[in-house]
């Protein structure tokens, strides 16, 4: 069931918990690891779930072996993320392997792509454009409570309608990523 829930500040020190785990667990193989989502946006409801990226040179070399054996569950059927319009199609750039927590521990999403591909830049330009627009992060949680509301048990539902929506946000944070010279 899909709950939009006013934002925590724990969140933040939930994150750093997970990064700590992450490192531990992938070592160098871990080029980055980002706090990325609803929850690293200061003051935007969410739902209560850390979504992590964690950036990699390759999606091969042992990354999902070491996740599966420190416990996080490899969720294959998710082998790459949305497309939006007017992006290259080419799937090989937006392919990404996602896992969940290991049981008992803090719900979370652990998306992890390569470094420099574009569905590796989304998520961060997303969390940096939301913070720099506190208006523009109000009517994504709008958005997202309305859907939840309507949609609370049909994910695919919820998921139609919010990708094409973030798709506006995506161009309007490509435009002000090259006006301001944002770098991730």
């Amino acid at each position: 069931m899909i709950a939009i829930r006013d934002y925590s500040p724990q969140w933040p020190g939930e994150f750093e918990e997970i990064r700590a785990r992450l490192r531990d667990v992938l070592g160098p193989l871990a080029l980055r690891v980002d706090h990325i989502g609803s929850t690293s946006v200061p003051g935007l409801g969410a739902k209560d779930v850390i979504d992590v990226q964690i950036t990699v040179a390759a999606l091969a070399a042992g990354v999902r072996e070491r996740l599966v054996a420190a416990g996080y569950e490899h969720c294959a059927a998710v082998s790459h993320d949305h497309v939006p319009d007017g992006e290259d199609p080419d799937l090989a750039l937006w392919s990404k392997l996602l896992f969940n927590e290991p049981k008992g521990q803090r719900r979370a999403n652990i998306h992890v792509r390569m470094d420099g591909n574009p569905n590796q830049r989304y998520p961060l330009l997303f969390r940096d454009y939301l913070r720099a627009h506190p208006n523009s992060a109000r009517s994504i949680e709008r958005i997202k409570r309305e859907l939840a509301k309507h949609h609370a048990d049909d994910v695919g539902a919820y998921y139609d309608i919010k990708d094409p929506v973030y798709d506006l946000i995506w161009d309007a944070a490509k435009e002000w990523a090259e006006r301001t010279g944002w770098t991730a």
